[in-house]
């Protein structure tokens, strides 16, 4: 097995690509397998960064709010303060993530501790599912015991702070979960959606009681509890997925088109691919002329290997294996038995 530096993560725009070429001339490609791990931490650094930017915001949300309910007397607006505030420590799970993810392999844990953003992510999917049943309960209860509430323009104003708070945290932790390849983080940020969505709940009752619907507000609290059940939905798939070790099959494709476009590859047999954090792993077969050397048959893997980690963002590792062709059924002959 080779593992390689992955300098080359492939992000849309002209001017990013034009830089990376120009280093890429200018720079030696490094395959010092702590290049590799530099990458990693750096990826992991930035998912901190992350958590600690988006923590910071969530905190000053939801103080604002306090003020607020502290001046209304507000309770749902209470109901989403504390909401903000926890979903201000939902960043401790995937914090903590983020650190294991650092550690080095063992031989226990060959592969590393990068799953164990996935487990962070079912803390999150847990605490979304938990935000739902709330958001519920709080309708109903609003529904059946209705509330007067005092400054009603100061309560909506808190509304649309906490929905812009939420909605700056999502749009930056989906952003980076998918620049390092973090499901957790994404899913975290779906949640902060959520969070956000259940702020506009505030806002729009607290316009139905100033019209005299005292309704509104516990109606609008369903309709958000359904909203918040899709993104849940969405939340929970990918985290599926990632601990199902499924990947998006256009990647699958990439991996397939770089091997079959290797000098010297005659035909590729199974690709596999899987994510262990935020970084990819390949296991694929490809076929060469049974002529050729041990020697030639490895530096045409070799090539293939190197081609797959320029073609793949995120791709840090990979094991090519050559058969020969003609001759790739008997090849594998005394291996037929075990499959």
């Amino acid at each position: 097995m080779h593992e390689h530096d992955h300098h080359h993560d492939h992000h849309d725009g002209f001017w990013h690509r034009f830089g990376h070429k120009v280093k890429h001339l200018m720079t030696p490609h490094s395959h010092d397998p702590s290049g590799k791990v530099d990458s990693a931490l750096e990826a992991s650094r930035e998912g901190m960064r992350a958590l600690w930017i988006s923590l910071l915001v969530l905190a000053a949300t939801a103080v604002a709010q306090a003020v607020v309910v502290w001046w209304s007397g507000s309770v749902a607006l209470l109901s989403d303060t504390l909401h903000n505030f926890a979903d201000a420590l939902t960043a401790i799970p995937l914090g903590i993530a983020f650190l294991v993810g650092r550690k080095a392999a063992t031989r226990r844990y060959t592969y590393g501790f990068g799953r164990a953003e996935d487990l962070a992510g079912i803390a999150i999917v847990a605490t979304i599912a938990a935000s739902a049943v709330y958001a519920g309960y709080e309708s109903v209860q609003r529904l059946l015991h209705p509330q007067d509430v005092r400054h009603l323009w100061f309560v909506a104003a808190a509304g649309v702070i906490g929905f812009v708070g939420n909605e700056v945290v999502a749009r930056y932790r989906i952003a980076v979960g998918r620049r390092i390849g973090s499901a957790a983080l994404v899913a975290d940020g779906l949640h902060a959606r959520t969070d956000g969505f259940t702020s506009l709940a505030v806002l729009v009752g607290a316009a139905g009681v100033a019209i005299g619907w005292r309704w509104a507000d516990p109606v609008i609290g369903l309709v958000i509890m359904i909203a918040i059940l899709i993104v849940l939905k969405d939340a929970a798939l990918e985290v599926y997925r990632r601990l199902m070790d499924a990947v998006d099959p256009s990647i699958v494709d990439k991996a397939e088109a770089a091997l079959k476009e290797t000098p010297g590859v005659t035909a590729i047999g199974s690709v596999r691919l899987r994510w262990i954090g935020h970084a990819l792993r390949a296991e694929a077969e490809i076929r060469v002329d049974s002529q050729l050397t041990v020697a030639q048959g490895h530096d045409i893997a070799l090539d293939a290997e190197h081609r797959l980690i320029h073609a793949i963002p995120r791709l840090t590792a990979a094991i090519v294996h050559a058969d020969p062709d003609p001759g790739h059924a008997e090849a594998h002959e005394p291996l037929d038995h075990h499959r």
